[in-house]
């Protein structure tokens, strides 16, 4: 692997600059090491058992599953179980195996290139194009982080009533977090997150336990049927495939792709010792395809609390409020043993406790992830506490704004127009994800990035072209739906026509730099194993 090296580091020498030495500065060039700090500094042992070098390794695949639990997924799936019982199940569990799919790619390309996908993409690019990249990957990130406000914010008003205003802007302050964290080890936060990756599993799993659903049906609901992405009944306004392309889009997130190339260089090995490396994506693979594991679980549970907690139809409000009132109705829970628990506080308040770590993980992840796009895709480094503050304070900015508007209107206007802004919020995600996936797919593919022994195998090849192809076009195709959402309810026929113009415009948009970003992608991959020879 050592040409490869090589042939990488005369590709970054073309985009970096002089040699000379700086003072330090709040806002430097960067061009080293992914996540430089922690890159290669997580101790793995060497001849010891499986269990034992697993341990060692697991920690960056916890990181990146928080992504496929974050507040953006619940109501999508909770929605979609009470409208269509465990029909979408299956959407689930496809989407889960995509998810694991994509990550064991990204994991491989960091630790065989030791560059993370955001540096192999500008590595390969023109400058221009990275920025317009790098801008994409930024919105995606703020989208994710609108959801994250409005879950923490909310979870802090259920918990401690604290008006909304005020907890939007105290979770501003999750950076005095980050600096703690930043201050006790990469490992340490690896537990930390596992830690509330459990909490949460555990709150639905509680809940759905005293639920007692049919698991004969739940199973049943795991295959895809005719029915799956049918377009031709609604209920309470969504189809089939409307309630598919929600958990698509709220779980296969195109932020995680470039955490994980950059997480899973984290642990210290031989970069010169190919059965080292072998081994390193070995257990990368297997701590990433566990931590997916128990986000598939916990996606699965939210889909079965929609329909085995609560009375078929009863929530009428899927926002964070309206569940969580849900959960202390006794008119709208499905036994006894619910409503008995429920007279208590408990249901309601362990789904606030879950939400609020659901809001704090994903905060630690998304800080993480945009310091990897700023480095890899410009090459520009700053503090991380001041990287969270800057984004933190642009995605407050809509929910303040969707918070004060609506406060005068009443509760339920409020509640409804920041569920609104948070699912709408999302259509940014649409747009990054194949610029993710594509060229993901493209460097593993190439045994000039990853060398004849890691390429991707022809049936990888093909599930994951397929996967890459499926997702972009569901994506597209539901793109429409997701404009229309931004005028209401009620669509007159004029805003229907403009938000189906809008749509098609971003779509041929979306095409055509993608394929502006693959054909970059191929001329610098030729270029790079022009480099390799001359060497």
């Amino acid at each position: 692997m050592i040409f490869l090296k090589e042939g990488r580091n005369i590709l970054k020498d073309t985009t970096s600059q002089s040699g000379k030495e700086h003072k330090p500065r709040l806002i430097q060039h960067a061009n080293g090491p992914s996540l430089e700090e922690i890159n290669g500094t997580v101790e793995v042992p060497k001849g010891k058992g499986f269990w034992k070098t697993l341990f060692a390794y697991s920690g960056p695949g916890a990181l990146v599953a928080v992504g496929y639990m974050d507040p953006g997924n619940w109501s999508t799936s909770i929605t979609g179980g009470q409208n269509f019982q465990y029909l979408l199940m299956s959407v689930i569990l496809m989407s889960s195996l995509i998810a694991m799919l994509l990550q064991y790619m990204a994991a491989k390309l960091g630790i065989v290139s030791q560059m993370d996908l955001a540096q192999a993409i500008r590595a390969r690019t023109s400058k221009k194009l990275g920025i317009i990249l790098w801008i994409l990957t930024e919105l995606a990130i703020m989208a994710t982080d609108i959801a994250e406000v409005i879950g923490a914010s909310i979870a802090l008003y259920l918990l401690f009533n604290i008006p909304l205003v005020v907890a939007v802007f105290i979770t501003v302050f999750d950076v005095l977090i980050l600096l703690l964290l930043t201050k006790v080890g990469f490992r340490k936060i690896e537990a930390i997150v596992v830690c509330l990756i459990f909490v949460i599993l555990f709150v639905f799993v509680y809940q759905v336990a005293l639920s007692d659903p049919n698991w004969g049906d739940v199973l049943k609901g795991l295959v895809p049927t005719g029915e799956t992405f049918s377009s031709t009944h609604s209920i309470g306004g969504q189809t089939p495939l409307t309630g598919a392309l929600g958990i698509i889009g709220a779980t296969v997130m195109p932020h995680n792709l470039y955490l994980h190339s950059a997480v899973s260089q984290t642990r210290k090995i031989n970069r010169t010792d190919e059965d080292e490396i072998a081994n390193a994506v070995r257990f990368s693979t297997w701590d990433s395809n566990i931590q997916l594991t128990l986000a598939f679980f916990v996606n699965s549970l939210l889909l079965i609390m929609g329909v085995a907690v609560f009375k078929t139809g009863a929530v009428k409000d899927p926002s964070f409020f309206g569940l969580y009132e849900a959960l202390s109705n006794s008119d709208t829970l499905s036994n006894g043993i619910l409503i008995t628990v429920a007279k208590s506080g408990l249901l309601s308040t362990l789904f606030a406790v879950a939400l609020l770590a659901s809001g704090q993980n994903s905060t630690i992840t998304g800080t993480l992830t945009g310091q990897v796009i700023m480095e890899g895709f410009i090459h520009m480094r700053m503090p991380i506490w001041l990287r969270r503050l800057i984004t933190r304070l642009i995605s407050v900015i809509p929910v303040l704004i969707c918070v004060i508007i609506t406060s005068r209107q009443g509760t339920i206007r409020e509640h409804t127009a920041l569920n609104t802004l948070m699912n709408n919020s999302q259509v940014f995600l649409a747009f990054a994800l194949p610029f993710s996936m594509v060229p993901l797919l493209m460097m593993t593919n190439s045994e000039v990035e990853m060398g004849s022994r890691f390429k991707n195998s022809i049936v990888i090849r093909i599930l994951g072209w397929g996967s890459v192809i499926g997702l972009t076009y569901l994506n597209l195709i539901g793109l429409p739906g997701q404009i229309e959402g931004f005028f209401g309810e009620k669509v007159t026929s004029s805003q229907l026509v403009l938000a189906d113009s809008i749509a098609y415009v971003i779509i041929v948009a979306v095409l055509l730099l993608l394929a502006w970003t693959i054909i970059e992608l191929y001329k610098g991959n030729k270029k790079y194993n022009q480099l390799i020879n001359e060497r």
